[in-house]
């Protein structure tokens, strides 16, 4: 496949990706996983963590980042802006139209009742994400014990996301220096 047919792929997966997911980010994860990793195979399962982790520290919502990031995986800066653009236009045209016919309709139960639904469902794929990201990552006593500070920070003492994501990564670079040191022992034994 050519450059200019991959930038159209990219183009009109990311479009679908936006066009048909709702809850933001998180929601979107897992079919950009499904796109672009098992269907595509663009990326890999870990560069879906690395997404992830990149697209939350960096600003902007992470759909529009994950779309950017493989995109530029793909084919470079057009790649790139293909994907981004592919995700945004649904949602730009869909809140065009809904806030033109909204002010007629919010009070109606069925709409109320539709917008309940879409929150369950968002919640869902929330959670697959979720467990799709905690089956790839490195299960030992440190990363429980970052996850579950993080968690709390984030949940019960408001901390700043951004403070919070920072910290983890010098946690994670503080951890990574004491476990790769050698120890006395066995600098002694050599």
């Amino acid at each position: 496949m050519d450059k200019t047919n991959k930038i159209g792929t990219l183009f009109l997966s990311f479009l679908k990706i936006g066009a048909f997911t709702f809850g933001g980010g998180y929601a979107m994860i897992p079919l950009i996983q499904k796109e672009a990793v098992e269907e595509k195979k663009w990326i890999t399962d870990e560069d879906i963590l690395e997404i992830i982790a990149i697209a939350e520290s960096t600003p902007g919502p992470i759909a529009i980042n994950a779309a950017t990031f493989v995109g530029w995986r793909v084919c470079g800066f057009w790649g790139a802006l293909s994907a981004t653009l592919g995700v945004i236009l649904p949602s730009f045209f869909i809140i065009l139209a809904i806030s033109f016919v909204l002010r007629e309709f919010q009070d109606k139960k069925v709409v109320q009742y539709a917008f309940s639904g879409i929150r369950a469902g968002v919640l869902a794929l929330m959670v697959k994400a979720l467990w799709s990201m905690y089956k790839q990552c490195q299960k030992h006593a440190i990363a429980y014990i970052v996850m579950g500070m993080a968690f709390v920070l984030t949940a019960f003492f408001k901390i700043s996301v951004l403070v919070v994501i920072i910290g983890c990564g010098l946690f994670g670079l503080l951890a990574s220096e004491v476990c790769e040191r050698p120890t006395i022992k066995s600098q002694v034994d050599n």
